[in-house]
């Protein structure tokens, strides 16, 4: 029987941080939908200094202090992010290089050239959070993965855990002012999976960001260097480079054309091999659900361009997949 346990309370602490946040913050049926002016610190610190804290064992954390202000004010935070960088779509598979906060799922149903298939739950996707402008932080769900292979066990477990991505944006201008950013992540990886699904590895890897619109048109790409702490001489270094063209119309619709490729540079599994996918896609949002919460769902269907090959480990890792993507940003 299948085991979902981890990820379901992964994604239940993750619904709790999201609504204790909600909590912290003061709502009024007046409020305007998107308020981006952030307190001023000087009289943030005097209302801290001035507020009540007869009853209250820990000033530091009473209605008017700043761990307080700060949760009060997350949502300013976010919107006075989001208001200083284009308003693309996230593509399907690429990174988008843009500060975003919502809940993401994604599945992934992978055939190879012989007919195995491997169904990925949650793609190692999970909660993205805006803390401070320019920086979000993505805390990953642990991806459980479904191998069937004709005439064989089906074979089923966690895979390795992306357990980390950090967001550090460099510079932006939203569509009035140029349209364009430029970001770099910083990525973490532990070999966490069962050993069908394990490289038994630890992975950084740092990657630089950026994109660029014209009207209705942009581009979003990731460059980054996949570098294992240990077990190098197996796994080797990646050289991992995605590129998502994609057209905005009908307010809802975001058709796109995605190119996802690897680049083993050493290793003794696949040094000097590579794998090359291209993939067209289409994204429907962001739907109101109400208050902040939208909701946006996709779909795209990859097919690798590199000939698979079997000698000495399989590459590329499949030969095509469908993809589907639900997220609700907020």
């Amino acid at each position: 029987m299948t085991d979902h346990t981890a990820p379901l309370a992964t994604a239940s602490a993750a619904l709790l941080f999201v609504a204790a946040i909600l909590l912290a913050t003061p709502a009024r049926a007046d409020d305007p939908p998107a308020q981006v002016n952030l307190p001023d610190a000087t009289s943030m610190l005097a209302d801290a200094g001035s507020a009540d804290t007869s009853g209250a064992t820990n000033p530091d954390e009473g209605p008017g202090s700043p761990i307080h202000q700060y949760f009060a004010n997350w949502f300013n935070r976010v919107d006075k992010s989001q208001a200083e960088q284009p308003h693309w779509m996230t593509p399907i598979v690429t990174v988008t290089p843009r500060m975003e906060e919502e809940l993401r799922w994604d599945q992934y149903w992978q055939t190879n050239a012989k007919g195995a298939g491997i169904v990925n739950y949650d793609a190692g996707k999970g909660l993205e959070l805006i803390p401070f402008e320019t920086v979000e932080f993505i805390l990953q769900y642990p991806p459980y993965v479904q191998s069937t292979i004709p005439g064989h066990k089906t074979v089923e477990g966690f895979a390795d855990w992306p357990f980390f991505l950090y967001k550090q944006r460099l510079l932006t201008a939203n569509e009035q002012n140029g349209n364009y950013i430029l970001t770099f992540f910083l990525s973490g990886q532990a070999p966490a999976g069962i050993k069908a699904f394990s490289s038994n590895a630890y992975f950084v890897t740092p990657t630089i960001a950026g994109g660029m619109g014209w009207g209705d048109f942009d581009f979003q790409a990731t460059m980054g260097l996949a570098y294992p702490i240990n077990n190098a001489a197996v796994v080797g270094k990646q050289l991992i480079t995605n590129v998502a063209l994609q057209y905005h119309f009908l307010q809802y619709i975001w058709p796109e054309f995605e190119f996802n490729d690897t680049l083993w540079l050493d290793g003794n599994q696949r040094g000097g091999k590579n794998q090359l996918f291209a993939m067209p896609g289409v994204i429907f949002g962001r739907f109101p659900l109400f208050w902040r919460f939208k909701v946006n769902i996709g779909v795209g269907y990859q097919t690798a361009l590199t000939k698979q090959t079997y000698e000495p480990t399989l590459t590329p890792l499949y030969n095509h997949a469908w993809i589907m993507t639900a997220r609700i940003p907020f």
